[in-house]
């Protein structure tokens, strides 16, 4: 064979590599981490407003608990439907353009709250547009994040970002009671749409794709990722959920998922500071207390991403569905008109338990689904708002009906003593491994 018809064999292409040895550098991993947590820190100060304004707008329209709580179950139910398509839209179109997108819609939604007359106008505005900016910022984002850019570090990058969610409670829950108390509920919803809008710059200015757009290797990887999954957003999310849903593990996470959201968002974030104010204390210390909670959440979260690294997932959602279940149970009676010792116990024993589930859970899917985990914990994601929805909702109606909110606390215990079943039913999750290369 002449060496003009000879076959060719193309050379593969070559891999990126790490930088050589000499002064360090700060791997951009680090920036794009830093920049998702400033959205996720927004994200949620975002949220956390509508249970600064149940009284404010029961005051001024004469509405209903539950009228008003139908807006936060439509917004928390969309924050959950949105999240497995938000990350196989980040995978199609970049994470980039979904998150700005995302965060000019929150700023939407909140500014024409202050037009509302009606109640579906606040459905509308706070429940629909906000639920869905919100949703495509959720917990698969930063999943899809840490998948991206760690091989390293995953279990406590994503605490990190997980806690950031408790964190931006910090700044939005004191700012926006006293701006509620001071300057009425207008003012607070005028702070989030202008933040929602300020938030979108670092993004389109520091956030990348992908370590190879920079000729990088994933932080702690020594080899080149798998291309990403191909195919139309929607379709591959409906795809990843009908695979998923032939797995027991999955209805195990979702069904856990469910309760951690009902008793988290849906519960004591939605309904805490009007229970506090039913029992005489002030909204300002009420709010001051919840974003307590987000302290030691920081903590909590952060430390469960350590733990998560090191031991039996499974095991670690166990103690903390036990634990949470017996801090609602004893809820009721801590409530005081002023500010008193066991309440601040439970916001410190609670707060550390808020949304530590996260990080073993975020494990549990990697560990079962491999290069679609963003997708199917989006998909459980949704499982967990719609949890939090219902309670939402239901809380709002039992306390217009009972003229009191302990039913539901006790109710709460109840649903993590079965999420604790739900998590000892799991198999084949020990302590955590190299997880695979993630889209």
């Amino acid at each position: 064979m002449n060496e003009r018809n000879a076959p060719t064999i193309d050379s593969p292409p070559t891999p990126p590599t790490p930088p050589a040895a000499g002064r360090p550098r700060l791997h951009y991993a680090w920036v794009v981490a830093g920049v998702s947590l400033l959205v996720l820190l927004g994200s949620a100060g975002f949220r956390s407003t509508p249970s600064l304004m149940m009284d404010a707008l029961h005051n001024e329209y004469g509405w209903s608990m539950g009228t008003i709580s139908s807006a936060t179950s439509v917004n928390l139910t969309l924050y959950g439907l949105t999240a497995p398509f938000a990350a196989a839209l980040m995978d199609r179109f970049g994470v980039r353009l979904v998150v700005v997108c995302a965060l000019l819609t929150i700023s939407v939604g909140s500014g024409l709250t202050m037009l509302m007359r009606e109640p579906w106008q606040l459905v509308l505005c706070w429940g629909v547009l906000v639920g869905l900016g919100s949703g495509s910022m959720a917990g698969a984002f930063a999943t899809t994040i840490t998948g991206r850019w760690f091989r390293a570090r995953q279990g406590l990058v994503t605490g990190v970002l997980t806690a950031a969610g408790a964190a931006g409670n910090l700044v939005f829950l004191p700012l926006g009671a006293w701006l509620v108390e001071e300057h009425g509920w207008r003012s607070a919803v005028v702070v989030v749409s202008l933040a929602a809008s300020a938030v979108a710059v670092p993004v389109l200015l520091l956030m990348r794709e992908r370590p190879a757009d920079l000729g990088l290797l994933p932080y702690g990887a020594t080899e080149e990722p798998p291309a990403a999954p191909g195919g139309r957003a929607v379709a591959r999310s409906l795809r990843v959920l009908r695979e998923a849903v032939r797995s027991r593990a999955f209805w195990l996470l979702a069904g856990s998922f469910a309760i951690c959201g009902a008793t988290t968002a849906g519960l004591v974030g939605t309904h805490f500071i009007p229970a506090a104010h039913d029992h005489g204390l002030p909204v300002t210390t009420a709010a001051s207390l919840l974003a307590l909670v987000g302290v030691f959440d920081v903590v909590g979260t952060i430390a469960s991403g350590w733990f998560t690294d090191r031991f039996d997932s499974r095991l670690l959602l166990v103690v903390y569905y036990a634990l949470r279940g017996l801090s609602l149970l004893l809820l009721p009676q801590l409530f005081a008109g002023s500010l008193e010792p066991p309440i601040l116990a439970f916001v410190i024993f609670y707060g550390l338990d808020w949304v530590a589930t996260v990080p073993p859970t975020v494990a549990l899917c990697r560990r079962h689904f491999g290069e679609d985990a963003p997708i199917v914990f989006g998909w459980a994601l949704a499982c967990h708002q719609i949890g939090a929805a219902v309670v939402a909702g239901l809380a709002g109606l039992t306390r217009d009906a009972l003229g009191s909110y302990d039913l539901t606390w006790y109710a709460a215990g109840g649903l993590c003593a079965v999420a604790v079943v739900l998590c000892l039913a799991l198999r084949g999750s020990g302590p955590a491994r190299p997880a695979p290369a993630l889209s």
